[in-house]
């Protein structure tokens, strides 16, 4: 209800700004000890997957608390996981604004933001202020001036700060708003990166006594060949599951609409399906030995169970939290519990 209220103010302003200026209420209402009532009852629907414990299977996808500023808030909500960032290791502002448009008439969005980030010192000591115990997870980005040839450092760098602060780390290769990054994708490339990471990771396991999860979240654009070898490479090289998808940068299904030439990655409705897709051809590939995390264009629960049933064993969503209000999470969550 006091979303539906909001919106039509929210939905006047850029869209940048109306995204701070949602979270700040959200954070207010949390203060206040209010956030808790938007989720309403929540079941219990434990997930066990990556060797961690999940209450239920809804995550936050990466992108909306970028900078670790909302985490309480945020899990107000009813979420089984968190996953904030893209952190760099260094602070970089990201691409020019505007960056972040809304087609509300497909209920997509387009971003290129560019890896805004505070960098990884900063994101620390936001993260170590929140009070929830759940699961986080960080989304790892390489910095804009960073040559691919040494994107691995910039990984290696911000893993090795966010270890002790953070479950599960996800691999972001597949942002189409840094030059060049999508290209990390490629088998060649793919392979000493993630081998790399996996090394340094069971070294920082025996060195702090904990395993963090490293997860590897790749573009919806990828073709099937490519999807192969995606596969293969993160099986071979110790990861503990797949992120499907990222954004897209076709613009199938917002043809003609305000803002749909705009250039960046596309999320929302219109991705749901291409997604879902890749969801069980990668379920088909990867006949059980990774789990999958499905994210795109959830906007009810019978988008999350579709992923679900495509093979995933988490879902994510960002875009619905938009165009549906924060009530989405809890929603979702009673609708899944409904058909269990």
């Amino acid at each position: 209800m006091i979303y539906s209220l909001l919106k039509p103010l929210l939905f006047k302003l850029d869209a940048e700004r109306a995204h701070g200026l949602a979270m700040d209420s959200l954070q207010a209402m949390h203060c206040s000890g209010l956030s808790r009532q938007l989720a309403g009852d929540i079941p219990s629907m434990p997930v066990r997957i990556m060797g961690l414990d999940f209450p239920n299977p809804l995550g936050l996808a990466a992108g909306l608390d970028k900078h670790a500023q909302y985490i309480d808030a945020l899990a107000d909500l009813g979420f089984g996981f968190l996953e904030i960032g893209g952190v760099t290791p260094r602070p970089q502002p990201g691409n020019p604004k505007p960056r972040l448009f809304r087609i509300p008439e497909a209920e997509a969005i387009i971003n290129r933001f560019g890896f805004n980030s505070v960098g990884v010192d900063a994101f620390v000591t936001n993260r170590r202020r929140a009070r929830w115990p759940g699961i986080i997870g960080v989304n790892l980005g390489k910095n804009a001036d960073t040559p691919n040839e040494r994107a691995v450092e910039d990984y290696l760098a911000s893993m090795e700060r966010i270890y002790n602060v953070a479950h599960f780390a996800t691999i972001n290769v597949s942002s189409p708003n840094t030059k060049n990054l999508r290209a990390l994708q490629s088998a060649d490339e793919l392979d000493p990166l993630l081998a790399r990471m996996h090394q340094r990771r069971e070294e920082l396991a025996q060195q702090h006594g904990k395993r963090l999860a490293l997860a590897i979240k790749i573009s919806v654009d990828l073709n099937p060949t490519e999807l192969q070898a995606v596969a293969r490479v993160a099986q071979q090289r110790g990861m503990d599951a797949i992120i499907a998808a990222n954004t897209t940068t076709t613009r199938d299904g917002v043809q003609g609409l305000p803002h749909s030439e705009e250039s960046g990655g596309m999320s929302g409705a219109p991705v749901r399906e291409k997604s879902t897709a890749m969801i069980a051809s990668l379920s088909r590939i990867l006949d059980g030995a990774l789990p999958i995390i499905g994210v795109g264009g959830i906007m009810s629960a019978a988008h999350a169970r579709e992923k679900l049933q495509a093979g995933a064993s988490l879902v994510q969503l960002y875009s619905g939290m938009v165009f549906h209000g924060p009530q989405l999470i809890g929603n979702i969550l009673r609708g899944l519990a409904r058909q269990r």
